[in-house]
């Protein structure tokens, strides 16, 4: 299937993967940004922004990407990915490691969800098919983005407001049914750069301290100020601290 996708720039390939329930343009800034010295890929996965709306799993997502760079004659990447997009990032690991040579997983978790995490998704993927997603995205903003965070804030609202339900409706289906990632991350052997917001309440520092102990050689870089979505909230520390990473890694 074909997605859509933005690709700047020349050089090393950096492709970036969006979280839930966002679009292409969660990574415009560092699109901008790092197009200066690689070529930065972002696409929209199926069921966001202007790609498709078809339901897929998590295997499914990451074969949309790899067929992608397949067309673009891509072999080998950085990946980054935030929340949802770092789990999709650990699936495209588990199916295709040499195609990775670093890779960013920021605000994320390694884990399955407990049974009523499950439930939980699958509880709001109805209600979203229902309702649609403005409730939703006025529910969660302030845990999204820190509330001093205004500016970011927009855009993030914007995004959830936007997403159609039934592509949002099935990734959480498909995230509630997403493999265990926690041993393989005991595997990983590729440069990584693990980045939390301080205040993030979904995936809090402790769950990148985790992460951090987990892969061998890995970095740890906190966002201070920032929730779920520093690279927005706190864009010049957070591209700070993604360029000095990328520098080690060509």
């Amino acid at each position: 299937m074909h997605i859509a996708y933005d690709d700047k720039g020349t050089g090393q390939a950096l492709v970036l993967v969006h979280g839930h329930p966002f679009d292409r343009t969660m990574w415009r800034p560092q699109l901008d940004r790092f197009s200066q010295t690689h070529r930065v890929i972002v696409p929209d996965l199926r069921g966001y922004g202007e790609s498709p709306v078809v339901p897929g799993t998590f295997d499914m997502f990451a074969r949309d990407i790899k067929d992608l760079l397949d067309r673009l004659g891509v072999d080998e990447v950085v990946m980054g990915g935030l929340s949802m997009g770092g789990q999709i990032a650990m699936e495209f690991h588990r199916l295709f490691p040499t195609r990775l040579r670093a890779w960013l997983l920021a605000d994320t978790f390694p884990g399955v969800d407990t049974p009523d995490g499950r439930q939980f998704r699958y509880d709001t993927a109805d209600r979203l098919e229902q309702e649609g997603m403005a409730g939703y995205a006025d529910e969660v903003i302030w845990k999204m983005v820190s509330p001093r965070n205004e500016h970011a804030a927009a855009h993030v609202l914007r995004m959830m407001r936007d997403a159609p339900p039934l592509g949002a409706a099935a990734a959480l289906r498909a995230r509630a049914e997403r493999p265990d990632y926690v041993h393989m991350l005991t595997q990983v052997r590729i440069p990584t750069l693990i980045v939390a917001g301080s205040e993030d309440s979904y995936t809090p520092v402790s769950v990148a301290e985790e992460m951090h102990g987990l892969i061998a050689g890995s970095e740890l870089a906190v966002i201070e100020g920032a929730a779920h979505l520093p690279n927005l909230e706190r864009q010049t520390e957070f591209d700070h601290r993604f360029q000095r990473f990328l520098d080690t890694v060509g």
